[in-house]
């Protein structure tokens, strides 16, 4: 039988390299020992004509040290990083990995996987199929259920987000005035007031609103923060229509996201208009901000996000003109800027009478 690796050594390093005969492809074995890189080719050899015991004696190392592992299979991995979620998040996960790409992954053996295991998932081609598999491959490797990566990092296919927007003004005063429930008509005038997310928005009580400080505070159900925002007039006189005890919005409050997703979709096909979805509002407050010049760490507070990373996300597609320093001094002190400009006046040289 003829030998998979040959062994040669380069006269200016004097480093030894193993070459395979089948590929062409060279690496360095980093020593210049013969000795010591004849074990290491033979070891290759030995490895490549005995494919089948060295599996064998691998899983044999394994059953001593962690019996449980060589049969966990890719479903464990995946009941197990579900049950690590919570809320909408874990019902993601849930509707993520019960889709038919998954179904052939399920049985396979976490340390039996090949990387052809993964391309045969990866071929649905779908961009959650490729997002929630990177996940569940990370769990994996960071339990250390997994030795070393079945996929290189740039061997995954990249993933192309579809192109989202915010609701724009227009759309939403249109939406507004062919609204006949007074409900909907209130979720989407908070939406566009708060910016937030349709399920928190939804559930959104009286007891949130603090009239004395003119706050609307409420907990993200989704990451657990705190969203903090203070309102004007426009939402004040809103709020005032609402009822002062219990759910703001009672019969939404009870219907679940999706639910309320069909209902604003079939209300924009009534209207003509596409691209958008209720989270499009949470996009738009982001940009009306940043058109603004609101403040991003105050924006941050308002929307509830982890860090400035999310926010920037949000509103990434904005064109934003940005003013001179003058108009921001000028703002500033005007007080100061005319005091400093009657001294200029009087200090500057006088004619002299001749």
């Amino acid at each position: 039988m003829k030998l998979r690796f040959r062994l040669y050594r380069r006269s200016q390093s004097g480093r030894y390299y193993l070459q395979d005969n089948l590929t062409g492809k060279q690496e360095s074995l980093g020593t210049t020992d013969l000795d010591e890189a004849s074990k290491l080719c033979h070891a290759r050899n030995e490895a490549m004509r005995q494919p089948e015991l060295n599996v064998q004696l691998a899983r044999a190392y394994l059953a001593a040290g962690n019996p449980e592992g060589l049969d966990r299979t890719w479903q464990f991995a995946m009941d197990e990083l579900i049950r690590l979620k919570t809320g909408s998040t874990k019902q993601r996960y849930q509707r993520a990995y019960q889709g038919k790409a998954f179904d052939s992954l399920r049985r396979v053996p976490i340390l039996q996987t090949q990387a052809d295991d993964f391309l045969r998932v990866l071929r649905k081609d779908a961009v959650s199929v490729n997002d929630y598999l990177r996940r569940l491959h990370n769990f994996a490797l960071d339990t250390g259920w997994l030795s070393r990566a079945i996929l290189p990092r740039k061997q995954w296919p990249p993933i192309m987000y579809r192109e989202r927007r915010g609701v724009t003004l227009e759309e939403h005063q249109k939406l507004l005035a062919q609204e006949t429930k007074p409900e909907f008509k209130a979720f989407l005038e908070l939406l566009w007031h708060l910016g937030g997310a349709q399920t928190d928005v939804a559930q959104l009580t009286a007891e949130d609103i603090d009239w004395e400080h003119r706050l609307v505070v409420y907990m993200r159900r989704k990451t657990g923060t705190v969203s903090r925002l203070q309102f004007g007039e426009g939402l004040a006189k809103l709020l005032q229509t609402l009822p002062s005890e219990g759910p703001l919005l009672p019969r939404l409050a009870t219907l679940d996201q999706k639910r309320r997703g069909e209902m604003f979709l079939c209300r924009c096909r009534r209207a003509n208009i596409a691209g958008i979805t209720l989270h499009s509002y949470r996009y738009a407050w982001a940009e009306r901000a940043r058109i603004a010049g609101y403040p991003e760490r105050f924006a941050q507070e308002a929307l509830g996000h982890h860090s400035p990373a999310v926010h920037r996300a949000y509103a990434k597609g904005v064109q934003v003109t940005v003013p001179p320093l003058e108009t921001y001094e000028n703002r500033a002190n005007p007080v100061f800027l005319e005091d400093a400009g009657r001294a200029a006046a009087n200090n500057s040289p006088q004619p002299i009478n001749t």
